[in-house]
């Protein structure tokens, strides 16, 4: 299509010839994504619709208790260091963003007015700043006024290096002005072209000034609400044990009428993802369980019982095994994996490679995963405009042996190759979860035929994906030679998905390991992609680069790809929620309710 059939098509959508679903599929049939069209919409001045709420109850409250299970449990309650999907869901239960997104891409608001568009003055022509309005009459649970002071403070707040936020990078290179009491300019130093992101979805969630003003930078651990949440949503803290529980109670208060629907919340965590799956499905002890990482055969099953279905939510996560750049073995001032340091193993591209082929992708996801896991050579899969067709997976033992014996590594009588002294022995670590142990010992398997050594490490969830900074086994510190989890990409832009591997990311002792990058690859190149992309407002310019950045993860084996995963969820027949593949699973809990 070129620029005179698409201002021609615009038009029509202008004079009402054309619906802007209409316009936006037929976009999304040419390989743009839903939010980039409806970006084009806005830029156009054509606002964006807000779909109607399919939210029944006419009253707040009398739903009664909802108990929802997360197999790993949330380890503290403040977003700015939720370093796990478990700790951002454990938050959002009381915090919001100025706007979330829903399965569409498109934007929901949540403590901001409206959405910004061209029309009425939000976006500037230019790119470089955006104008949110917010809510007013919105109070924090403690009744005090929520106003520009609070967003202006969070921009603060999570761009002091001191602090060691995860969410750094979406502030750390804007500047927020406060137009009045409700009204603020997000300024950005170059056109942005996806300008949805700080005060946004995950990394969105706002925390209040007047509570956590006194923590800022070095003091911001030692905050009390970090583990008793003072938010705007729609339930209030009650009680929270890291790693098990968390309880809310209705807040009576919320600025949405007639929500919500329940009495109170329970965030059990903890346990397995099968277990999860059953007390749902099965027995219906539970309302919704999160993450459904169990074999398809078994799920099911268990949807046989009648008491509930599995929900799968396309969006763009990735089961993947990350490969160590430094050396986990030698402490370096203190700290093991140190950018200072580099694998004694993994500086042969032949090991790397070898590894690459040995992951039998085609069985996981025939064997484990079934329609809840797909085979992929690609970290990001997802949206489809930004989706390389450049990489391929093969599986193959024989090349494997082949690299091996072509860069010197010599089988010794145990069958374990040797090179220079060193011995293929690696440690891959990964979470207690069923089908991840059963991947372990595929790929260990064929690992063995090929003279390399695996020993297997599983870590409990909740020690895996502790914020804990005192931990050794989390997954940010990386202290093995190899690990496996799910990366998930929580908008529907991959900015701030693809940042993980970007340099400044980097965890490390010196940012408390909040860093989002724990391989420790550093790639100039990489980083001259992602901060083209990050000003780049031609969309098929961006998408390239973006399509350039996963090549770079893939051909220099930074990550092996496993399975992209769409979200699987849990849910008893009577629930109804709002789910969405670009966005926490609780991202719109506030229009959850029950029927019958």
């Amino acid at each position: 299509m070129n620029e005179h059939e698409l201002r021609h098509l615009i038009a029509k959508v202008k004079r009402g010839a054309l619906s802007r679903r209409g316009f936006i599929q037929r976009m999304v049939g040419l390989g743009l994504t839903a939010p980039l069209a409806s970006q084009m919409l806005s830029y156009s001045g054509i606002a964006q619709a807000q779909a109607p709420s399919a939210y029944k109850p006419t009253k707040r409250g009398g739903g009664g208790a909802l108990k929802v299970l997360w197999w790993q449990g949330a380890t503290l309650l403040n977003p700015h260091f939720a370093v796990g999907t478990k700790d951002q869901e454990g938050s959002r239960i009381f915090y919001e963003p100025l706007v979330g997104w829903d399965n569409d891409g498109n934007m929901v608001p949540m403590l901001a007015a409206e959405i910004p568009t061209l029309q009425n003055g939000g976006l500037a022509r230019d790119g470089k700043s955006v104008i949110w309005k917010l809510k007013k009459g919105v109070t924090w649970h403690d009744g005090m006024p929520f106003t520009a002071d609070d967003v202006v403070f969070n921009w603060e707040y999570a761009a002091d290096p001191a602090t060691s936020t995860v969410s750094i990078g979406s502030y750390k290179d804007i500047k927020v002005v406060k137009l009045d009491s409700h009204t603020v300019r997000v300024e950005f130093p170059k056109p942005t072209p996806f300008w949805g992101d700080a005060f946004c979805s995950t990394r969105g969630m706002l925390i209040p000034k007047h509570l956590f003003d006194a923590y800022r930078g070095a003091k911001s651990r030692d905050a009390p609400t970090n583990l008793k949440p003072v938010g705007t949503g729609p339930y209030k803290f009650v009680d929270f044990k890291p790693g098990d529980m968390v309880r809310g109670v209705i807040n009576t208060a919320y600025h949405e009428p007639n929500k919500p629907h329940f009495d109170s919340i329970e965030m059990k965590g903890g346990g397995d993802a099968v277990s999860a799956a059953r007390a749902v499905l099965q027995t219906g002890e539970f309302d919704y369980a999160w993450n459904m990482q169990v074999e398809d055969e078994i799920l099911l099953k268990l949807e046989d019982s009648g008491k509930g279905r599995a929900i799968i939510t396309p969006g763009a996560n990735i089961e993947h095994i990350q490969v160590n750049n430094t050396d986990p073995w030698t402490e370096v001032d203190g700290e093991r994996s140190s950018a200072k340091t580099k694998h004694p193993l993994f500086g042969d591209a032949a090991v790397r490679r070898a590894l690459n082929v040995l992951v039998d992708r085609g069985s996981v996801e025939k064997h484990i995963y079934g329609r809840t896991g797909i085979a992929t050579a690609n970290f990001l899969n997802n949206p489809p405009r930004f989706t390389s067709k450049n990489m391929k997976w093969e599986f193959n033992v024989d090349k494997a042996n082949q690299l091996l014996d072509a860069a010197g590594w010599k089988r010794g009588s145990d069958g374990i190759r040797v090179k220079d002294g060193k011995k293929l022995k690696l440690v891959f670590q990964t979470s207690v979860n069923q089908p991840r142990q059963k991947t372990q010992a595929i790929i260990k398997q064929a690992c063995q035929k090929a003279g390399i050594d695996l020993e297997l490490k599983a870590v409990t969830a909740a020690v895996y994906f502790s914020s804990d900074v005192a931990n050794p086994d989390t997954y940010l510190k990386f202290y093995t030679d190899l690990q496996m989890y799910t990366t998930t990409m929580t908008q529907p832009d991959p900015e701030v998905f693809m940042d993980q591997f970007c340099s400044w990311q980097i965890a490390s002792k010196e940012n408390k390991w909040q860093g989002r990058n724990p391989t420790r690859w550093k790639n100039d190149e990489y980083d001259k992609a992602w901060r083209a992309a990050e000003n780049e407002l031609d969309p098929v310019k961006r998408a390239a680069l973006f399509i350039r950045m996963n090549d770079l993860v893939i051909e220099n084996q930074v990550v092996i790809p496993v399975v992209y995963r769409p979200r699987v969820a849990a849910v008893s027949n009577r629930l109804r929620t709002s789910l969405s593949g670009w966005d926490n699973d609780l991202f719109n809990l506030r229009d959850w309710y029950r029927e019958g």
